[in-house]
């Protein structure tokens, strides 16, 4: 049923027979949203792109798997997610370029090398370790995750999550605690141990996979970003064969919507 801003409401079903959820927006050529961690559909920076871009392009936002009204099956694999991808680009119309954030970024990618239904490929801060200026993380970082999760210690996942991997400070994490939007992210703590598999053992850059891509990809990153994911866009961008690379002023990892639109406009109308 038709929503707010033009929005309507569909769903798409994976291989496994998983249903995926999604919010369409805007009419023209399809655009995918791939979110990363503790977002879900309705968020207000995918909501915020798909706003922006829904003049001209059809955007599908979308759950990713065993969040908001998408379902999940056993046992996670990251093929799954990208299986999940394939049924909305097949809900799209068959193909579609689409738009990664954070881990989202780096499932985009790996679905990227396995399906041509990707036509363009817009990334935001994939966070990829690859040199000693990035947090180091155990290769066993998934498996930490959903052991905390499956004993109900979810506070304990979601802070263990933001400081080792998102490297937010201690501090500013007890802070956060205190804030009634920490349920927010409790609630979506069951889905950190994929965004950690969804990386790979200690978020290692997958340059091999990454120099089959042929698809145009636009690598984003923000001026005010630690120098980590800086370091891992550029070695994104040279990972991948003929990729741009730009830095929006003003912008950490927590990107404005205003700033991303302007960029994904001109790379996505580009021929």
């Amino acid at each position: 049923m038709p929503g707010a801003a033009g929005r309507m409401s569909g769903k798409a079903t994976s291989a496994d027979g998983t249903v995926i959820a999604f919010d369409r927006y805007g009419s023209g050529p399809a655009v995918v949203l791939v979110h990363g961690a503790f977002t879900a559909r309705g968020h207000a920076t995918p909501v915020g792109v798909a706003a922006g871009l829904a003049p001209w392009f059809t955007v599908f936002d979308y759950d990713r798997r065993w969040r908001g009204d998408s379902g999940d099956t056993p046992t996670y694999a990251v093929e799954r997610e990208i299986e999940d991808l394939a049924a909305v680009l097949e809900a799209a119309g068959g193909s579609a370029m689409v738009f990664g954030g954070s881990s989202g970024a780096a499932l985009a990618l790996e679905a990227a090398v396995r399906n041509p239904a990707i036509s363009k490929l817009a990334l935001w801060e994939p966070p990829y370790h690859v040199d000693d200026s990035a947090p180091p993380l155990p290769d066993d970082f998934a498996t930490r995750l959903d052991a905390l999760v499956r004993a109900g210690r979810l506070g304990e996942a979601v802070e263990r999550f933001m400081v080792e991997a998102a490297e937010a400070p201690p501090e500013a994490v007890a802070a956060m605690r205190a804030h009634p939007s920490w349920a927010e992210l409790e609630a979506l703590a069951h889905t950190l141990a994929y965004e950690a598999a969804v990386m790979g053992p200690g978020n290692a850059l997958p340059a091999g996979r990454l120099a089959a891509l042929t698809q145009p990809t636009l690598v984003l990153n923000g001026e005010d970003s630690p120098g980590w994911m800086s370091n891992a866009g550029l070695a994104v961008a040279a990972a991948v064969p003929g990729a741009v690379r730009r830095v929006l002023e003003d912008q950490a990892h927590n990107v404005a919507p205003e700033a991303l639109v302007p960029e994904l406009l001109e790379f996505f109308v580009a021929a």
